[in-house]
Formats: structure tokens, C-alpha cells, sequence
């Protein structure tokens, strides 16, 4: 699949999610709860790649397992503050939280 029909994909994508927003408010509350989470496991996904460090690696400081790690980067629910503020950590970063 190219560039192109990524965008065309993503654009009906967004459009389906719009519309069933609309018209499902359960959808649209379980979306947004479920998209959070989605996007902070995305986030320290991203950041653990650009600082090139593996499952492996960020498992091992944390004396944890890859597995768990695994965990924390696609079901990103219920993460303890503390365990954000240490996988940030092993990775050169620091933790922000806002409040909008």
C-alpha cells in the first residue's frame, strides 16, 4: 500500500469515527477512553524507538519483563504513575502532566 491510499484509508477512517460518534454516544465515550489509552502507549512506544531502545532493554532496567513492557505499549490502561515516570526515566526523559 503506498502513501496515498494510507491517506485515503486514514480520511475514511476518520470519517467512520465521526459519524458513529454522531449517532453512538456509547461508541463515542468508549472510543475516547480507549483512544487515550491507545495514544500514551503510542507515545512511549515512539520515544523508546527514537532513543533506540529495544522491549528488551527498557524490561531489563525496570526489572520487569518484555512481556509487561509489551503491555504497557498496546493496552495502556491503569499504568501507575509511578511506572510511566520510570519507563520516562530509562529512556533520558522526564514526565509531564497536564491538566487542559
Amino acid at each position: 500500500m503506498n502513501i496515498f491510499q494510507e491517506e485515503i484509508n486514514m480520511s475514511d477512517l476518520k470519517k467512520y469515527i465521526a459519524k458513529r460518534k454522531e449517532t453512538d454516544s456509547e461508541f463515542s465515550k468508549d472510543f475516547e477512553d480507549g483512544y487515550q489509552e491507545f495514544k500514551i502507549g503510542e507515545m512511549l512506544k515512539s520515544a523508546r524507538k527514537e532513543v533506540g531502545l529495544t522491549q528488551e532493554d527498557i524490561a531489563e532496567v525496570m526489572h520487569t519483563k518484555k512481556s509487561a513492557i509489551s503491555r504497557i505499549e498496546n493496552h495502556a490502561q491503569d499504568i501507575r504513575l509511578s511506572t510511566l515516570q520510570a519507563f520516562a526515566h530509562v529512556m533520558g526523559k522526564e514526565l509531564k502532566i497536564q491538566l487542559v
